[in-house]
């Protein structure tokens, strides 16, 4: 089940689409400004964005060049009432994925909705591998059942949290968690969250697995590089 972000400030038109992604088996969470867009956007746990250009707070083009500068590899079709051909170069400019122009069916969106889902996944393939729940990118295997890490072959000792948030990390390998989402799901509600523990142990991380496989996304959080 796929996990649809909709970003649509009118109501009716927004329960149309959800009815329609829904139909098709996704989970579907609607936004309606562009800073909701751009927070859920950034959580980790969405697999494409459906964009509405005329948002309020912040407007689709906004959001969308917001996402692309964090490097947020979530796929996203543009969808506004706005047809010229300005408006379409300018989307795709920033990175969009398709662009969709109101009125429209909403069994053309729900078919482009899948074309992009499925041309996204061919592209990630093999950037995370996963066999029998052993994660594998960029030369970091962790065996979560065997609590064991190596580095390019060579083994390498986490301590328990440590372990811990290198595989929420890795699980979640090319997309940027928050210090908020890895303070709830590493630490729970051991540390308040204005602690600087993720920092912490983020340093600690990048001394034993490289600097590299773990970028800082200003204001955001972190992301494992695939």
């Amino acid at each position: 089940m796929q996990h649809i972000l909709i970003a649509e400030d009118e109501e009716g038109i927004a329960r149309i689409i959800e009815r329609g992604l829904r139909a098709e088996g996704h989970r579907t969470t609607v936004v309606t400004d562009g800073l909701a867009a751009l927070e859920a956007a950034t959580a980790g746990n969405i697999d494409l964005l459906v964009l509405d250009v005329g948002l309020p707070k912040m407007d689709g083009f906004t959001v969308l060049r917001m996402l692309r500068t964090m490097e947020e590899p979530v796929p996203v079709i543009m969808c506004t009432a706005r047809d010229s051909v300005e408006d379409t170069v300018h989307g795709l400019d920033w990175g969009a994925e398709d662009y969709i122009a109101k009125p429209f069916r909403v069994e053309e969106l729900v078919a482009r909705v899948r074309l992009r889902l499925r041309q996204h996944a061919d592209m990630q393939g093999g950037s995370v591998e996963v066999d029998n729940g052993v994660l594998n990118a960029s030369g970091v295997v962790l065996d979560p059942a065997a609590r064991t890490v190596t580095v390019d072959e060579a083994p390498v000792e986490l301590s328990t949290r440590e372990f811990e948030l290198a595989k929420e990390l890795m699980s979640h390998a090319g997309q940027t968690l928050s210090r908020e989402q890895l303070l709830d799901r590493v630490w729970g509600y051991e540390v308040t969250g204005s602690s600087n523990v993720v920092d912490v142990y983020i340093r600690y991380l990048r001394a034993k697995l490289g600097t590299e496989r773990i970028v800082t996304v200003r204001g955001i959080g972190y992301r494992f590089v695939t």
